[in-house]
């Protein structure tokens, strides 16, 4: 899911999970410009003239077939004015395999977000990929513009984000709903204080164009590339503008750039009441796993609403506020993985231990134990804001809210408070939305159980790009690849060989 203005490869770790897509803090969600002047990437960079060093500390574990260099590139703050000397610095980690034989080239990769660090990810799939792709590429991730270590955009307190995680997800009195309003106003402004115009710089459009002096800076004649969820919408966007310079696309947990935010926030809400059933399904078919077995929907409920009055203090007396136990529910439906946790960590809490609810709630979150934040959520709502020229008003967001309660009992209400971007004060830069004219045949993967960018939304994208090709994962969860023998199948051929999947192409659960 795109982690929209409130808030992967599943198998890989919780971690890489939650950085691919994600709804926004507390959990409000995830005309074309095809060409402007002066915005193409040519000249920024001789190809293939960055310098690598080795950084072998970016990566936690060590990888004895694998080494990591480390760059920084610079790129226009704005590519509609490449040469007016302000420039923002990138920060790429390369990941190559011993042994490499008949080396295609590098496979950039994005794990979404938008805010998630492509430098982290790589430094996963350095270990998850299949070795035929890791002999055959290397892997090359970038944390985008305004993103962990690329000229972060960090604008957000520990403490306002604390308050806006921990929030109630569906703030049903005036009084309740306008404190809403006031601190998310608060968190907008302190970002408009510190950027002004510079905001709209940190769009979908800027970045994508970024990828392409990335793929001149590694020195690959065309690229191929790997994006989940939002990095979808990224790679979509790169398609539409540099469509000749595409060599392989994957792009799994399709966004749909042509809907609305508030179709895609209404689309997130369809996507976690379906996956909520799902879990409801198979928690009471594996009661042994599941101690909420007898009535999930309802326990989780009241959970929430045991919170709003008489919430379980932790360790250092932390609140499990609605908020926080809210956001654990979302963290804990990216992968059926984390269905387990989800339910014994909802056991716990009704016996007064909330240690596993902040424990998924931090992890999605990106706070560590001394309550710091990284600045996936500044990012998160600087793109998503950037990008979005038809924001709901205040006023909108309160009559979806108590529409989509109805709808959506439990994840409705909150996926229509879009509040941060109501009142984010940057101008916007939409993306293009049309197809990719001239592109050779795109790999869109879609999960018929993905909560985050629902499966509908594949077709979609495929078809908005006019050279997209569906791939079906019948799985649980938020992406697919690298996930099973099948899926693992079809994308390694097509990244490796470029044999497109069959039309309506499908691969089973497990």
């Amino acid at each position: 899911m795109i982690r929209r203005p409130r808030a992967a490869v599943a198998l890989v770790t919780a971690a890489l999970l939650l950085l691919t897509g994600c709804v926004s803090p507390p959990t409000r969600w995830a005309g074309p410009i095809s060409g402007r002047p002066g915005a193409s990437a040519s000249g920024s960079t001789a190809p293939g003239q960055v310098n690598w060093t080795p950084c072998p500390e970016i990566s936690e574990r060590k990888l004895p077939n694998i080494t990591f260099e480390c760059t920084t590139l610079k790129v226009p703050q704005d590519w509609a004015a490449p040469n007016d000397g302000k420039t923002f610095d990138l920060s790429l980690v390369r990941a190559r395999a011993k042994g490499q034989n008949n080396k295609i080239g590098s496979l950039l990769i994005n794990p979404g977000g938008p805010g998630g660090s492509g430098v982290e990810m790589a430094t996963y799939l350095a270990a998850a990929l299949p070795t035929d792709v890791l002999f055959r590429f290397d892997i090359v991730g970038f944390d985008p513009r305004g993103v962990g270590r690329s000229s972060p955009v960090e604008c957000f307190t520990d403490a306002d984000l604390d308050a806006n995680f921990g929030a109630d997800p569906d703030p049903q009195s005036q009084a309740d709903f306008d404190a809403l309003v006031g601190l998310t106003g608060r968190m907008a402004r302190s970002c408009g204080d510190k950027y002004g115009d510079t905001l709209r710089l940190f769009s979908t459009e800027q970045a994508a164009r970024d990828m392409d002096a990335i793929r001149i800076a590694v020195g690959d004649e065309k690229l191929s590339y790997l994006g989940y969820s939002y990095g979808t919408l990224l790679g979509a966007t790169y398609a539409q503008l540099f469509p000749k310079n595409i060599r392989a696309l994957v792009l799994d947990g399709a966004v749909d750039p042509t809907q609305s935010s508030v179709a895609s926030s209404e689309g997130q809400a369809k996507g976690f009441e379906r996956a909520f059933d799902n879990f409801t399904t198979w928690c009471k078919s594996n009661g042994t796993r599941c101690p909420i077995s007898s009535d999930p929907r309802g326990l989780v409920t009241q959970a929430i609403n045991n919170a709003r009055g008489n919430a379980v203090a932790g360790a250092g007396g932390r609140k499990a506020t609605a908020g926080w136990v809210f956001t654990a529910v979302i963290a804990s439906l990216y992968t059926e993985q984390s269905w387990e946790s989800m339910a014994k960590a909802m056991d716990n809490l009704r016996k007064g231990n909330p240690a596993g609810i902040f424990e998924l709630a931090d992890s999605y979150a990106e706070r560590d134990a001394s309550g710091k934040y990284s600045n996936l959520f500044d990012a998160n709502l600087a793109v998503n804001c950037a990008d979005d020229d038809k924001s709901v008003t205040v006023e909108e967001a309160r009559r979806l809210q108590g529409e989509w309660r109805q709808k959506y009992p439990l994840f409705g209400a909150s996926l229509a408070l879009n509040l941060v971007c109501a009142q984010w004060p940057g101008k916007r830069d939409p993306y293009p939305k049309g197809k990719a004219e001239g592109a050779p045949p795109i790999v869109v993967v879609g999960t018929k159980g993905d909560p985050a960018t629902p499966y509908e939304q594949t077709p979609a994208l495929a078809n908005m790009l006019g050279t997209g090709v569906v791939l079906t994962w019948e799985g649980e969860g938020h992406t697919a690849y690298p996930q099973t023998r099948c899926i693992n199948q079809a994308v390694n051929s097509y990244l490796i060989d470029l044999k497109v999947p069959a039309a309506g192409a499908s691969c089973p659960a497990r």
